[in-house]
């Protein structure tokens, strides 16, 4: 070891020249504690001062990456701001029907599913944005046409968020799910379709949450804050839908950063 590496990295066993055995042989197990320290000096002495590991990266998994953003979210519309009794009570309302899920649970599990009913694995996105928003909404098209309002195909206007389907979906499918709705929202606007699951989902979230939950929902927060103050023909229910998820994830969730202030 060089002088200069001696005086930051002193040794932790100082240990000088041993009266050893003549038989003493570093390959078999020391037999004594001068042989043992003997013996680790001489391995410490075949290190090479570099190690490269190989590594195969077809073996290497990419794992999620959770960013969480500090930012807040921006203002409402002047005049469209929600009272602080308006929050209130839809947190209120909120808490009673997750309290309600998780009693019924159960019992909602245990009913069968209509038979045009095929709930898309956990990780197809875009099985999922069809299952919930439907082809109409997914695909961009006009509204359905007269013949067609005659009985509701569920594969063109999606499958409402029933209790039967929600209670289905285990924590990783919900955030999942979430995930892939958000991801959707942050490109396409906002609709009815997408604003039921949103609230369902975000019921059947379970607290404390986990970062990757976390990092959703702000974004989410977020994302309506921006829909709502670019909405031009403000439209009252669509942004009273914005302001409710902006409340219960600021305000029943806990991110209170992002909550609107009381008009």
């Amino acid at each position: 070891m060089e002088p200069g590496m001696e005086e930051l990295m002193p040794r932790l066993l100082p240990v000088g020249d041993c009266d050893l055995a003549e038989d003493f042989d570093p390959t078999v197990p020391p037999r004594t504690p001068q042989e043992y320290l003997k013996r680790v000096q001489i391995e410490a002495a075949r290190c090479p001062d570099v190690v490269v590991a190989q590594i195969d990266p077809r073996k290497l998994k990419k794992k999620p990456t959770v960013n969480i953003s500090i930012s807040g979210c921006q203002p409402a519309p002047e005049g469209y701001s929600p009272t602080l009794k308006w929050q209130q009570q839809q947190v209120a309302n909120f808490s009673a029907v997750r309290q309600s899920l998780n009693k019924h649970r159960n019992h909602w599990q245990s009913q069968h599913l209509d038979s045009n009913v095929t709930m898309p694995k956990s990780e197809d996105e875009e099985g999922w944005k069809k299952f919930c928003l439907g082809e109409r909404v997914y695909s961009e098209m006009d509204a359905l046409s007269d013949n067609e309002n005659l009985g509701i195909d569920y594969m063109k206007v999606g499958f409402p968020p029933l209790l039967s389907i929600v209670s289905r979906m285990n924590q990783a499918t919900v955030t999942s799910v979430l995930e892939h709705l958000i991801s959707w929202f942050g490109e396409k606007k906002f609709t009815p379709e997408l604003g039921r699951w949103l609230y369902a989902l975000l019921a059947c979230l379970e607290k404390p949450l986990l970062p990757e939950a976390h990092s959703l929902i702000r974004q989410l927060a977020r994302r309506c804050s921006e829909v709502r103050a670019l909405e031009e023909s403000k439209n009252e229910e669509q942004i009273s839908a914005l302001n409710l998820l902006i409340c219960l994830v600021s305000r029943y969730f806990d991110q209170r950063d992002l909550a609107d202030e009381p008009s």
